[in-house]
């Protein structure tokens, strides 16, 4: 056994000399050798390190997507079969049609209405007309090769393996994969935010009858323009996927170096985790990092050049269009005076124990039609109008090829180059640090190109409303002069171009926490851009306050390290409790009799608490007493009190990290929340002092494990949001949060210095050894020293080859 595994690691070894020998100038045959594999068929080297962590070695981008898909599979193939259960609109024939829908992949509510809108993509041949245009609007050589190999990976793990997680073990929907799945996936990803959360009213959406016409009946009912404005803030500030990341300017670190903490929050479960590896082709591609399940590029990560990570943007990534309907046919709309009909999509779903199910959808120039922003909040299809979606991103499939480019880069330069030639970036800011020692910060992503001056000349009656207050959009379709039109610089009509995106170069520091990019940096605040990235001036959150309270501190007092960025994830600060616990404990303290009255208008003795919260260490680590008591006495009072009410200090642009302040507790619901706080806890048999860790934690193999961080609703910047469970002991899940850690820099060798963490684990298999390993460390706080080069991974006490063919 030990004289195998040495071949192995030899053969590896020796077949990344040989190809590190080639000259850089041989790296643009690779793409010949995909178009010819050869006759064995595509092949990888997996060295595997501790947790799990594969290390793939390949000769080509062909061979690189094979041993991909293949340890992607290893690790989580129930995960991704079930997503291409969605993606081929099965769902319903496997799980039936009323069963709620997965929700990783888009943000349907039913299988039904998953399924209708996914086959209505297939069959549309929407994907394959995408990746029949040329890079760089549709995917370059090495993606299709990535892409091609991953689906090929993928199946030659499910004929040489038998699957041993329960969720699927045996599923007939376990099935191979093509080219057109993985593509069909990466689509899905990038128009999530877009078409993705309109899937429910996009397939059933139908003209009206001659029963139903404007002004008849409740669908027919103006739409209100205060209420869209507040559904849409709400859709697309839906907490749904987060992050944090900073990146430092070397003059702040010890040695010259920029240093990156990127910390993105997405769900622990389901189609969008992440997962964790290390791509080398070598003489050409050498890069760890996560990527998103089903994916075949690193979507964060890092190199030994360049560090980058993720954070979801305030960019608005749809616009809606109003359309002017011909009276004597609704499905007819007219485009300056002239009538151009509607598309019919129809669309058969077969069924589990029943007949098959057969909807029309409605598709226009613009987009589908669309009826609604949520089941409160209507968007009438009437006689005389109706609404249409745009969503750049449903044809973008440039995801990929950016993220390659950031794995090629060498410079934060490198990294706006790739953003500016593929422009594949679609709900997300990106932020970087480089060896050299600069920093960026770049809000460049995939948006509809609304201008402000567009939208004063073009918006209806009810997009003068929503776009001032929420960046929605809505225009008049019925001119062809309100076109979105196209930057010079762009990609294609209908998106910006790089010039217009917000973007900081070298500053200190630059931090983002899915807030505006207005306050990247305090002292060097962005300002110019468009209405649809976002707002300037106006009130940042909590974990944008004290994220940007912290690593400003941190970039004054200098010298940094890594080990600066590890001690930032998990200081586990309550930026809500710095701002309102000594004031909250107070104003307890001054309670006559120590009683507050609940909302059941039953006196509450909260003296116990009073004591708690003044003696609270303000964090949320495990051991921290007083934490859950205020964790769950604070969204209560912010949905008790009015936010114009809550803080007696407003809200002031010329101070916007410390406004608002100092807590208002003569607010009548404050008493109120705390008594029904100590209620709830007294209910579940929690102490108000106890420990953090004892009821925050999730259980893995059997074993509690107990879970730091906090709400990102608190200001913490490890977002935790577990399920609260009292009759469970607390909160017993954790459903999303913080996910791939990566704190990077580097120093005088050739290896970068990286720790990192997947805190959910690689596999979500319980019989894998890799289902909770990390997890166990998240729990106590503990980090991955990342095996990046050769001489690390080879020396690795738990190192693992193997060698892996798509046909022996």
């Amino acid at each position: 056994m030990r004289s195998r595994l040495r071949r192995l690691v030899l053969g590896a070894t020796a077949l990344f000399t040989a190809a590190s020998a080639l000259p850089a100038a041989a790296a643009p045959s690779q793409g010949r050798a995909e178009q010819h594999p050869s006759r064995d068929g595509m092949s990888a080297v997996i060295r595997y390190t501790e947790y799990g962590i594969p290390h793939i070695l390949a000769k080509n981008y062909a061979d690189l997507g094979f041993g991909t898909g293949w340890a992607q599979a290893a690790d989580e193939v129930c995960t991704l079969a079930d997503g291409f259960v969605t993606l081929r609109g099965e769902r319903s024939r496997y799980f039936g049609a009323d069963t709620a829908a997965d929700g990783a992949l888009s943000g349907a509510r039913t299988n039904l209405a998953s399924d209708l809108y996914f086959r209505g993509v297939r069959e549309s041949r929407t994907v394959e007309k995408v990746l029949a245009e040329p890079a760089p609007v549709g995917p370059s050589r090495e993606v299709r090769g990535m892409m091609r190999g991953w689906a090929a990976g993928y199946n030659a793990w499910l004929k040489k393996n038998k699957t041993t997680d329960p969720a699927c073990a045996g599923a007939s929907w376990v099935r191979p994969v093509t080219e057109l799945d993985v593509a069909a996936r990466g689509l899905a990803i990038a128009s999530i935010s877009g078409e993705g959360r309109f899937v429910d009213t996009i397939t059933t959406a139908k003209p009206p009858t001659g029963t139903t016409t404007a002004g008849s009946g409740p669908s027919a009912r103006k739409p209100d323009a205060k209420a869209v404005a507040k559904a849409a803030d709400e859709l697309w500030g839906d907490p749904g996927m987060g992050s944090n990341a900073v990146a430092f300017r070397g003059d702040t670190t010890a040695n010259g170096s920029g240093l990156l903490l990127g910390n993105p929050h997405y769900p622990w479960e389901g189609g969008r985790r992440f997962w964790q590896s290390q791509q080398t082709i070598p003489g050409e591609l050498n890069v760890s990092g996560g990527s998103l399940l089903g994916t075949p590029a690193i979507s964060i990560g890092f190199n030994a050049h360049v560090a980058w990570s993720h954070t979801v943007s305030t960019g608005v990534p749809a616009n809606f269009h109003r359309l002017n309907l011909d009276p004597a046919d609704p499905t007819t709309y007219l485009v300056d005076g002239k009538p151009e009909r509607m598309r019919k999509r129809t669309v058969t779903v077969a069924v589990q124990d029943g007949a098959p199910v057969t909807r029309t959808q409605w598709w226009t120039r613009y987009g589908p039609v669309v009826t609604s922003l949520n089941s409160q909040v209507p968007l009438p299809w009437t006689s005389t109008t109706a609404y249409a979606l745009y969503d750049p991103n449903a044809s973008n499939l440039r995801f990929s090829d950016t993220s390659l480019g950031f794995s090629k880069a060498k410079s934060t330069d490198d990294v706006l180059s790739s953003l500016a030639r593929h422009q594949g970036i679609p709900w997300v800011n990106t932020i970087a640090a480089d060896r050299a020692g600069h920093s960026l910060y770049t809000q460049s992503q995939v948006l509809p190109r609304i201008t402000d001056g567009l939208a004063e000349r073009c918006s209806t009656e009810l997009g003068r409303t929503t776009y001032p207050a929420s960046g929605i959009a809505i225009l008049d379709g019925s001119r062809g002069d309100c076109a979105l039109g196209s930057d010079p610089d762009a990609v294609g009509p209908g998106i910006f171009g790089p010039a217009r995106m917000p973007t900081l170069k070298d500053a200190p520091y630059v931090e983002n926490s899915n807030g505006t990019a207005w306050m990247t940096n305090a002292d060097r605040p962005i300002t110019g851009y468009e209405r649809v990235f976002g707002t300037v001036g106006t009130q940042l959150g909590l974990r944008t306050r004290g994220g940007i309270e912290d690593v400003a501190a941190m970039a004054d007092k200098g010298r940094l390290t890594v080990r600066d960025l590890q001690r930032q994830q998990f200081a586990n600060r309550v930026p809500a409790g710095d701002l309102a616990a000594g004031d909250l404990a107070r104003a307890c303290a001054a309670l006559p009799g120590g009683s507050a009255t609940g909302s059941d208008g039953k006196p509450v003795d909260v003296s116990e608490a009073c004591g708690v919260l003044k003696a609270w260490d303000r964090t949320m680590d495990t051991g921290s007493r007083g934490a859950l008591l205020f964790d769950r006495f604070w969204p209560r009072l912010e949905r008790a009190v009015p936010p114009g009410q809550l803080w007696k200090v407003p809200f002031s642009a010329a101070d916007p990290v410390g406004t608002p302040n100092t807590l208002n507790t003569d607010v009548p619901g404050l008493a109120t929340a705390l008594a029904d706080t100590v209620t709830e806890l007294r209910a579940a048999g929690i102490a108000l002092d106890a420990p953090l860790g004892a009821h925050q934690f999730v259980v893995r193999d059997g074993e509690r494990l107990p879970v730091p961080g906090g709400a990102g609703q608190l200001g913490v910047w490890n977002v935790i949001q577990p399920t609260w469970d009292a009759a469970g002991g607390g909160y017993t899940e954790v459903p999303f949060g913080s996910s791939h850690l990566q704190a990077v820099g580097w120093d005088g060798s050739r290896c970068p210095v990286a720790r990192t963490l997947l805190t959910y684990s690689q596999s979500s298999n319980p019989e894998s050894p890799h289902f909770a390993d990390q997890t166990r460390l998240f729990s106590g706080e503990k980090w991955v020293t990342s095996r990046f080069c050769e001489k690390d991974i080879v020396s690795s006490p738990k190192l693992k080859v193997v060698r892996v063919h798509e046909r022996h």
